[in-house]
């Protein structure tokens, strides 16, 4: 069988694209370029990392960002009272704090305080709730990637047994709400590390997405021969060969799982890239949402 090996970074790029020239559209319009504000609370490296990647891929498709940033010593009202203030800021289109916060922070209150028009991220409960009934205005953008990355490479799932190896709210919950949505039409099983006799569970799956957290934590004896498999896991190993001295692996065994999966994506270059291409959609959806409210 010949497993087909999903270019996450390509797709991803294609979205890009599409997100540029919807950009430059709406500003020939007469529009004002979308406008991104990035949150971003102390010094955590991998943070910075994924903030940095966020505005230069802004920067590329024309979308305008700026990342606020503050030492970890800001107190919860003060993120809050920021917050706040760019939700009633008409130039700001998107809002997006990046997690994690320091723990003297209560991660759900900051979130609650975004105004669910301009959570570009997905994660207020209105937009939650708003996904689970059907009517999603913001899907947070990993499970929206990983939607994308299954109907951009011809893969069924109309009628298919998914697998959600994971159930975190920004990936886990979400990914699972939208593969029962109807068009996609997936038969879906949420499970956990404490899932009874799990392999049996995973074995069962037409599509498995993996977002547990644990490296190589699914192996080939995990899964069924043609089975579809994305892997949202990034997990650093130590690797002495490696020029950094560690390598990027996923929550997946990819060199053993490969040999019985029909389709399965990278670690790296597969899920990854599309959460940020997601995130820019989300962002011009944003900007129209605001042009709206404004003209109202």
């Amino acid at each position: 069988m010949t497993t087909t090996i999903i270019d996450g970074r390509a797709i991803a790029q294609q979205i890009r694209e599409e997100v540029r020239r919807d950009v430059q559209q709406w500003i020939a319009q007469g529009h004002r370029a979308p406008y991104l504000a990035v949150v971003l609370v102390g010094d955590n490296p991998a943070s910075h990392s994924y903030v940095r990647g966020k505005r230069k891929a802004a920067a590329e498709v024309g979308i305008k960002s700026d990342t606020l940033h503050y030492p970890d010593t800001i107190s919860e009202e003060e993120l809050l009272a920021l917050i706040h203030e760019l939700n009633e800021r008409d130039d700001v289109d998107g809002i997006l704090v990046q997690l994690p916060l320091p723990g003297h922070i209560n991660e759900f209150r900051v979130i609650q305080a975004i105004a669910p028009e301009k959570d570009v991220d997905g994660f207020h409960p209105e937009n939650t709730g708003l996904l689970w009934i059907g009517k999603p205005r913001f899907v947070p953008a990993t499970p929206a990637g990983i939607l994308e990355l299954l109907k951009r490479t011809d893969i069924t799932t109309q009628g298919k047994r998914a697998v959600v190896l994971g159930r975190s709210n920004i990936v886990g919950k979400p990914v699972a709400g939208l593969l029962i949505q109807r068009g996609v039409d997936a038969t879906v099983t949420i499970c956990h590390s404490r899932t009874r006799d799990l392999p049996s569970v995973t074995r069962e799956a037409d599509i498995l997405i993996v977002a547990i957290g644990k490296a190589r934590f699914v192996t080939a004896d995990m899964v069924k021969e043609g089975v579809v498999v994305i892997d949202v896991g990034i997990n650093r190993m130590e690797d002495p060969s490696h020029p950094r001295g560690y390598r990027l692996v996923g929550d997946v065994d990819f060199e053993q799982v490969s040999k019985k999966a029909s389709a399965i994506t990278p670690v790296p270059g597969g899920v990854g890239p599309m959460t940020i291409a997601m995130l820019l959609k989300n962002t011009l959806l944003a900007a129209r949402l605001q042009h709206e409210t404004l003209d109202t």
